[in-house]
């Protein structure tokens, strides 16, 4: 395979721009395991598709303002989009600005001067005023996703956000879980279906392209995760009752699948640079709720790997077709992992 076969024609049209006024009012597009015949839902329907002791896995993690503006002392205007903090008062970041950017190089920004140490591919190290979540939740705006082609607005603060956001760190919402609201959350509780996270800070390298056609040499960026012994506990329970463990999104079955590479699920927290494409051996996931993916995307990598590539190819097209909203604040598409679990 190469970086061709996960491209598709999207009309721009279909790019949510904003979110709708309910977040379960959305449609859902549910993929049969084993025919990949598929059914237009509601959200609303999603507890349908579930069963009494199956395991939801959501990623807790809160997005942070990580947009930050800020001027060299020639005057030229930079743009700093948080990646990840560094240690101290140190972080990672990506950088636009209208010359190259070198170490040493000052910008003055509205919580005062950042310093460019460093730079490792398309990443600068900076030097803050104060450690780094803490800057720039003072001086950041809402990091909204480079094909929302708007200013982000009071909406945003809080639909840009997962109810059950909880641990700071992220620059890029993990996008499932924004269908859920308290209301589905309690249906989902009162049916019998259990609850865990883990916590995977999504960094804005999510956004970059893959530039290699050859899969092999890509190189994932690194981001933070965290898988507690609760949620292996919960993840056993669910296997010993012969029930499903459900992701609600990619960044949760990266942070599963990376807890599990030495053979089994155990306790982690650390940095994962996983990339799961066709071929991928799952070792925990068995279906996944998750939104519709950019071409040529590492995620759509991901989805074909779990529910098969023709699957999806197909599942595609017929989102297309009926005009679903892709995206971020776009519709969901719920699956179950292909039987062969090579995801061919």
């Amino acid at each position: 395979m190469n970086l061709a076969d996960f491209d598709f024609e999207l009309p721009p049209e279909l790019i949510a721009q904003r979110p709708l006024p309910e977040r379960a009012g959305s449609r859902l597009l549910a993929v049969a395991p084993a025919s990949g015949g598929l059914r237009d839902l509601a959200f609303t329907d999603f507890p349908s598709l579930l069963e009494p002791g199956d395991l939801l896995v959501f990623n807790d993690t809160r997005v942070v303002p990580a947009r930050l503006f800020g001027r060299k002392p020639t005057g030229g205007r930079v743009e700093i989009l948080l990646e990840r903090p560094a240690g101290g008062s140190s972080a990672w970041v990506h950088m636009k600005a209208s010359k190259a950017l070198r170490p040493g190089q000052q910008i003055q920004t509205a919580g005062g001067e950042l310093v460019v140490r460093g730079r490792d591919g398309d990443l600068f190290e900076i030097e803050l005023p104060q450690p780094a979540l803490e800057f720039f939740a003072q001086y950041g705006q809402v990091p909204l996703p480079p094909y929302i082609e708007r200013e982000p607005d009071a909406g945003d603060l809080d639909r840009y956000q997962s109810v059950l956001a909880r641990v700071p760190g992220a620059v890029a919402a993990p996008t499932a879980s924004l269908h859920f609201d308290l209301a589905t959350l309690a249906r989902l509780d009162a049916a019998g279906v259990r609850r865990a996270c883990v916590t995977l800070h999504v960094g804005s390298g999510t956004f970059q392209p893959v530039r290699d056609d050859n899969l092999a040499t890509h190189r994932m960026h690194a981001e933070f995760i965290e898988v507690p012994a609760e949620t292996c506990a919960a993840v056993a329970e669910a296997r010993r009752a012969g029930r499903r463990v459900v992701a609600i999104g990619t960044t949760v079955a990266r942070a599963l699948e990376s807890a599990a590479q030495g053979g089994e699920l155990r306790p982690f927290r650390g940095d994962t640079s996983i990339f799961i494409r066709p071929g991928f051996e799952w070792r925990v996931v068995d279906a996944l709720l998750t939104n519709f993916h950019l071409p040529r995307s590492t995620l759509l990598m991901l989805v074909s790997a779990l529910a098969g590539l023709d699957t999806i190819r197909g599942a595609y097209a017929h989102a297309v077709e009926r005009r679903y909203r892709f995206f971020s604040y776009g519709d969901a598409m719920y699956l179950v992992r292909h039987a062969a679990g090579s995801g061919a």
